[in-house]
């Protein structure tokens, strides 16, 4: 599968975005999607998962309650709404394919076998 991550931007703080990631090939459904982060000089961070079925979300402690992960199997498309950003949450962020289900939540690299080519995000103070 074929991942391309878009939405990123320029917004001030407590703004918001919406970051897509379109996926190609016909089984978008049944892959279970993340996203992740990359700051300058950081190393790259878990963000929020959510399950091939939706059911179940997983999110990084310091997005809880801000931040939104869905997916839309019809359009082959995962979404991360993000609000009241702040400048630490300025980095480049990457959507994740993974294949089979984890016994746990997929919140390492290491658990993803497609990524996409990540999209800019950009809050200022």
């Amino acid at each position: 599968v074929q991942l391309q991550a878009s939405g990123g931007g320029l917004v001030q703080t407590g703004g918001s975005l919406r970051l897509s990631c379109a996926a190609s090939g016909r089984t978008f459904s049944s892959y279970h999607m993340g996203w992740f982060r990359q700051a300058p000089g950081k190393e790259r961070e878990f963000v929020a998962a959510i399950s091939w079925s939706d059911s179940n979300t997983y999110y990084t402690d310091s997005v809880k309650g801000r931040f939104t992960i869905s997916r839309d199997n019809a359009k082959n498309t995962a979404y991360l709404q993000m609000n009241s950003l702040k400048p630490e949450d300025t980095a480049v962020y990457y959507c994740a394919a993974r294949r089979n289900p984890l016994y746990r939540p997929p919140s390492s690299g290491t658990d993803y076998d497609y990524w996409g080519q990540g999209t800019q995000v950009t809050v200022s103070s």
